[in-house]
């Protein structure tokens, strides 16, 4: 049976990765059919506050790690908000290394549960996939973060400016190493940091099925023991 925990100053018992996994594959499936309707700006924040409102959710089992992440979510809301309001470029840039700051705890955080818990369960399952989709957002922000210090860092197709929604397309690409050659690299710093991402996708994989195999193999020795 799937592990559950207890959500904090509630009594509602949910698996903690649900709703960080659903509001993920929910922003790949539906920003593109409601760019027409909302400012899409606005709704790259408004999926991003919900995700991070559900890496919250997700961290929450201890109350330190609950806190951290939430005082963390407020501040970059705050400056989201801010950089909308302002002029001010600063605001993004911080805002940015904050993110990939806030990704980075929130992921550790789920790979430490991952890889203490000796049993395969839908929960650890949703868990691992939650990660992958998080490392693809870091880097999402990290080469984003790049484009706005040193432009022309990417070469990207005609007409489409340095937006996210376009480096977190270029993320899950490099991410996955399909490369479709659309949008590349161009800066030394850039063909870095992505060479890093596709081995990091691919060392991921690799441990994590690496792991998860052992402990199935482990738990049908138990079970024929018994």
């Amino acid at each position: 049976m799937p592990k559950h925990f207890k959500v904090p100053f509630t009594q509602i018992y949910i698996g903690r990765f649900l709703f960080l996994l659903l509001s993920m594959v929910l922003m790949f499936a539906l920003r593109p059919f409601l760019e027409s309707l909302v400012r899409i700006s606005y709704l790259i924040d408004i999926f991003f506050f919900v995700i991070f409102l559900s890496a919250v959710y997700a961290v929450s089992q201890k109350k330190s790690t609950f806190i951290i992440a939430l005082i963390m979510a407020l501040l970059l809301e705050i400056l989201i908000w801010l950089s909308h309001l302002t002029d001010i470029s600063s605001f993004r840039i911080i805002g940015n290394i904050l993110t990939i700051l806030f990704i980075g705890y929130t992921a550790t955080i789920i790979l430490s549960y991952l890889f203490t818990e000796d049993e395969i369960t839908g929960d650890v399952i949703m868990g691992a996939i939650c990660v992958y989709f998080l490392i693809g957002f870091a880097w999402a922000f990290i080469f984003f973060t790049l484009e706005l210090l040193q432009p022309g860092s990417f070469q990207m197709p005609q007409d489409q400016g340095a937006k996210l929604s376009h480096f977190s397309y270029y993320s899950y690409v490099t991410l996955t190493t399909l490369g479709y050659g659309d949008f590349t690299p161009i800066s030394a710093q850039a063909r870095s940091l992505a060479l890093l991402e596709a081995i990091m996708g691919q060392l991921y994989i690799a441990i994590l099925v690496a792991r998860m195999v052992g402990i199935h193999i482990a738990q049908g020795v138990s079970r024929n023991a018994q």
